[in-house]
């Protein structure tokens, strides 16, 4: 049977889509991954046939895609996409473990470095995953001396599109100052209620200076 000619919630890449990754076999996996079959033959059925010629899955991760090719219906580009794909997995298993951010301390140690020493007002945003490990740090604006925006919106998208599902925010009084202004209540108000809305969370926005930092509630 075509792929085609199965209903819409049924096909593989549709299934990952809607149901994720872990709800699909190796073979539908993989027929993801080849896009589509050869002569008769669905991407479902190549990739069975590519599984059983490398005898199981661990052999196909490691096969050198030269030997994918003597599969009918596996051309330079499906072999090559093969074996990109499983280099990369094997990349990220060999990374080392990102840091994770675990208290408001390790939130403050984390930002500082980009805060301290600046003359101008900066905000600074970690994006963590469930897990609280680092995806991303970045500095979001810079401002004048003694104000810098905070653009809610913009933020949010940027946690999203990283995969993040909490972040947290920091931002210098170049002053010394260490109370929260008004805007930065307000600010920090409205960003936990669109943070809320999409299903994130705000770990906690700081303020940090040159010496010391201190939390602003939420």
């Amino acid at each position: 049977m075509r792929l085609k000619d199965l209903s819409k919630q049924d096909r593989p890449r549709e299934r990952l889509m809607s149901r994720g990754a872990n709800a699909l076999a190796d073979r539908e996996l993989l027929a993801v991954l080849l896009g589509s079959g050869f002569r008769g033959s669905s991407a479902l059925d190549l990739a069975s046939q590519v599984i059983d010629h490398c005898g199981d899955l661990d052999r196909l991760g490691r096969s050198d895609p030269h030997r994918l090719l003597t599969v009918p219906g596996i051309g330079p580009a499906k072999a090559a996409r093969v074996a990109a794909a499983f280099h990369l997995a094997r990349r990220a298993e060999a990374e080392p473990e990102r840091e994770r951010i675990t208290s408001t301390t390790e939130l403050a140690g984390h930002c500082a470095p980009l805060l301290r020493g600046h003359t101008q007002e900066r905000l600074v945003m970690v994006v963590c995953d469930t897990g609280g490990r680092v995806l991303k740090r970045s500095v979001v604006t810079e401002g004048g001396a003694d104000h810098t925006a905070m653009p809610v919106r913009e933020m949010i998208i940027e946690v999203l599109t990283t995969g993040g599902a909490m972040f947290g925010l920091a931002h210098n009084h170049p002053s010394g100052s260490l109370d929260p202004s008004s805007a930065d209540l307000e600010a920090t108000a409205r960003l936990v209620e669109a943070a809320e809305t999409v299903g994130l969370r705000l770990l906690d926005h700081l303020i940090i200076t040159d010496t010391a930092w201190r939390r602003i509630p939420t």
